[in-house]
């Protein structure tokens, strides 16, 4: 079940030059029981060689019909991706599952975080089933709750508790996600963080007040929308070491934060440099530099434009024939896109392969390994969030789904 260092899918497009391997895809192997999910895979996968995969999947999913609904997340492979029903991001593909309350088995090619929002939207009759149990997040992972419980107590003690608000990014687990519903806050994805940002501050005074938000667990898509979105300074954010005693703050950088980052990051996002951007510029004059909000502050700043992934691939469908791009967001997502456009030029903002080496755990033998489970009557990792939770969480949400101009 290891992770290949080539990189899947079919061939480059014209014109696209791949990325050199990176050692990034080595966070793909084995286990780490440590994490948020760190389990191997249940029974026998099929070899990745057999030359009936492709076809063994196609007649699994014809044999469940109607009562299996696949989703497929934007960083997936392209092996994966053909099989999916509806591709998008992780809350549009859980609201996609709660729309088909017919489908008996909604099949999540994510990671875990991602089949436990779509848990939590659909009904008590659906069974969310992930492809492989060990496809986490290592930026859900870095915010576990005994750290936020913690760090909030730290707040309380600080005397800052009730005047700060909780957000939590999609991209975290189903328990962090309830902890910001049990305290009044929301949820947010990168296409509307800065609107969660508003409705936060103004629970507590405004932005131009000296309220507070705790922004988990992406610190950097927290920092990039409170400065750029909403005219907060660097000097408003402080950054929350859950590793360390009181979050390595003292009690009056607390007082005087405007944003409390969570120290959390996206392994592929947080590759990418400003000197990326600055030789992708030496290298191809006139270059578009469009990267995910993500990435590191400096990045953001140098780059053309910043979006969610769905801005992306809407920014490259409506480009210039003949413009170039440089993309900073996950490979995979940016090989589809250059096949998608051959009339633009599509550089990788890297040079060297950024996948998501978890999201790549899902490939077309666990795929397939689930498929036929699913025909002969038995359900394989199936995701269940706790109830509690699962009720604090959705409250959260729709929150989030409550935000002006959602």
């Amino acid at each position: 079940m290891s992770v290949s260092t080539s990189a899947p899918g079919p061939v480059s497009p014209a014109g696209f030059a791949e990325p050199a391997p990176s050692a990034l895809l080595l966070l793909g192997r084995g286990v780490d029981l440590a994490s948020e999910r760190g389990v191997e895979c249940v029974g026998d996968l099929p070899a990745a060689s057999d030359p009936d995969l492709v076809e063994r999947a196609r007649v699994a999913r014809a044999a469940l019909g109607d009562r299996a609904f696949v989703l497929g997340h934007h960083y997936q492979r392209d092996e994966v991706i053909a099989f999916a029903d509806v591709t998008g991001d992780s809350f549009k593909l859980a609201r996609e599952a709660a729309a088909r309350p017919d489908a008996e088995h909604v099949v999540f090619c994510g990671v875990h975080f991602m089949a436990e929002s779509a848990d939590i939207l659909t009904s008590d009759s659906q069974q969310v089933v992930l492809p492989d149990l060990a496809a986490g997040c290592s930026m859900a992972d870095m915010a576990a709750i005994d750290q936020v419980e913690d760090a909030w107590d730290v707040l309380v003690d600080a005397g800052v508790a009730d005047d700060t608000v909780p957000v939590t990014y999609m991209n975290s687990t189903a328990a962090i996600k309830a902890f910001t519903g049990r305290h009044g806050g929301t949820v947010c994805t990168s296409s509307n963080a800065h609107v969660a940002l508003r409705w936060a501050f103004d629970r507590v005074g405004g932005v131009g007040g000296r309220g507070k938000v705790l922004f988990m667990p992406d610190q950097h898509l927290g920092r990039n929308t409170a400065v750029l979105g909403l005219g907060l300074s660097l000097d408003d954010c402080v950054v929350y070491d859950p590793r360390r005693p009181g979050g390595g703050l003292t009690t009056q950088q607390l007082r005087d934060a405007r944003m409390i980052l969570w120290r959390g990051h996206c392994s592929v996002h947080g590759r990418f440099s400003a000197r990326n951007v600055e030789q992708v510029r030496e290298r191809v004059p006139g270059v578009n530099v469009l990267v995910h909000p993500e990435c590191t502050h400096d990045v953001v700043t140098a780059a053309d434009m910043v979006g969610s992934t769905e801005y992306i691939i809407k920014a490259l469908d409506a480009a210039e024939p003949g413009s170039s791009w440089a993309i900073g967001t996950e490979l995979n997502l940016v090989r589809r896109l250059a096949a998608a456009h051959p009339e633009l030029t599509v550089h990788y903002l890297d040079s060297t392969v950024c996948f998501c080496s978890t999201m790549n755990r899902i490939d077309l033998p666990h795929l397939v390994w689930t498929l036929e489970q699913l025909v002969a009557g038995r359900v394989p990792n199936r995701i269940v969030v706790d109830p509690d939770d699962a009720h604090w969480a959705r409250v959260a949400l729709d929150q989030m789904l409550a935000l002006p101009g959602h």
